[in-house]
């Protein structure tokens, strides 16, 4: 169950662990640099650990809070993963399993990504600058969200081979600027755009609102005595600024922050429709993908469509709690749209063994947000790279352990999942 108790320029960090500049292992090995981090912080729990002792209280718990009073969407999730059983089969010579694949043709070193996170930058200023360059050396995707600190321009120079762009909906003027979200999206090259779905209203995250997060974000004395607790913290805001929604200053121009949230309030809101979902379809020529599916009929509907890939998910916990786990999700998802497209899922995941119980009950990828977050708040500017190092050295030896020789042997592995829903519960 998760613990609730709470104790543009370039980047840089106050306090680094390590130098981690050369984050990915090359083919001889792991580098000196990532041994010492990996004994040092062996899990994503570790460094979570970490970050709530290094960050400010009030960007700890936007970082690791969910719906409701007591985190059970979030529980839900990281219980779902934990049930999944996974039975090996011995007697084949296994080397350490490679753990590369390929994601609407274009390839990956492993089905691991990191989710769109909505202002990262409150959790560790500089955060989109760190993940990018993280995912673009370690060649796995980076989903920047809409709502960022650099824009799906600037994430392109940074990580051009592996950049995704996330999409809310603005629908004001027949959708003037999420079609010229579309429009830069294609001129600049973004490898894959999801549009969240998850998102009819906004809900109440009882942590933020207990810690003194308010909308717009704004470091009252509250915050900012908070933040001065926090030279990690304090010290990265003071070099990267207060983060603002770059993306969409084309539209709003350089305004304040109170300016910018009553922009959000008139311009965005509520789920696409399915006429807008089929508009965007039509508007954006390569990978779509939708986040927030949890019904198989939903995800039927999708393909027929012509959507690329299904994003299942349940917005970690953020939403609303009584949520089904994207984990228990996902099965009959897969069942109902079989191998018409790329199958995604978040919400939960924490290590390779996750990343390897999705891909065995029919996710093509697994992404996870928190897990990057809680990175940042423990390492700064390295935890991203490092996140990934943990993520694709344990997937590959549980690769290994399974008798798998690679990623695509997974969808052969028997499993057992007591708590997945079935196609008999949508009968």
């Amino acid at each position: 169950m998760p613990d609730n108790t709470t104790t543009s320029t370039e980047p840089t960090d106050a306090a680094p662990v390590a130098d981690l500049r050369h984050a990915s292992a090359g083919p001889g090995g792991p580098t000196p640099e990532q041994l010492a981090l990996r004994r040092r912080f062996p899990t994503a729990l570790d460094l979570r650990a970490r970050a709530r002792k290094r960050l400010p209280n009030f960007a700890f718990e936007y970082v690791d809070g969910g719906a409701g009073g007591a985190d059970r969407g979030i529980e839900r999730n990281w219980n779902a993963f934990d049930c999944i059983e996974m039975m090996p089969r011995y007697g084949n010579m296994i080397k350490p399993p490679p753990t590369n694949t390929t994601l609407f043709g274009k390839p990956y070193s492993a089905p691991i990504g990191i989710s769109p996170i909505g202002g990262p930058g409150t959790g560790f200023p500089g955060a989109e600058t760190y993940m990018a360059k993280a995912a673009q050396a370690a060649k796995v995707p980076y989903t920047l969200g809409v709502l960022s600190a650099i824009t799906m321009e600037r994430a392109m120079e940074i990580a051009g081979d592996v950049a995704w762009l996330q999409m809310y909906r603005f629908s004001n003027d027949n959708h003037k600027i999420g079609l010229d979200l579309v429009r830069r999206a294609s001129e600049c090259g973004i490898n894959a755009v999801v549009l969240t779905w998850d998102t009819p209203v906004r809900t109440t995250r009882t942590r933020e609102v207990k810690a003194g997060i308010m909308s717009p974000f704004k470091l009252n004395m509250r915050l900012r005595m908070d933040a001065l607790s926090s030279p990690h913290w304090f010290m990265s805001m003071l070099k990267n600024g207060i983060p603002r929604w770059l993306n969409l200053r084309p539209y709003m121009g350089d305004v304040s922050l109170e300016e910018a949230a009553a922009f959000m309030r008139r311009e965005q809101g509520g789920a696409f429709t399915w006429d807008e979902l089929k508009m965007y379809r039509d508007a954006f020529k390569g990978p779509l993908l939708v986040k927030g599916v949890l019904h198989p009929a939903d995800a039927e509907r999708l393909v027929e469509m012509g959507i690329d890939g299904i994003f299942v998910t349940n917005h970690g916990g953020r939403q609303i709690e009584a949520l089904p786990a994207s984990a228990d999700a996902l099965p009959a998802i897969k069942s109902a749209v079989g191998d018409k497209a790329t199958l995604v899922v978040d919400s939960g995941v924490r290590s390779g063994v996750d990343v390897a119980r999705a891909c065995a009950i029919g996710a093509d990828a697994a992404f996870a947000g928190k897990a990057f977050l809680w990175s940042l708040g423990a390492l700064g500017g390295d935890g991203p790279g490092h996140m990934i190092d943990l993520f694709k050295q344990e997937l590959s030896s549980t690769l290994g352990q399974l008798g798998c020789s690679g990623v695509d042997q997974l969808r052969g592995v028997k499993t057992r999942h007591p708590s997945a829903w079935t196609a008999a519960d949508f009968a």
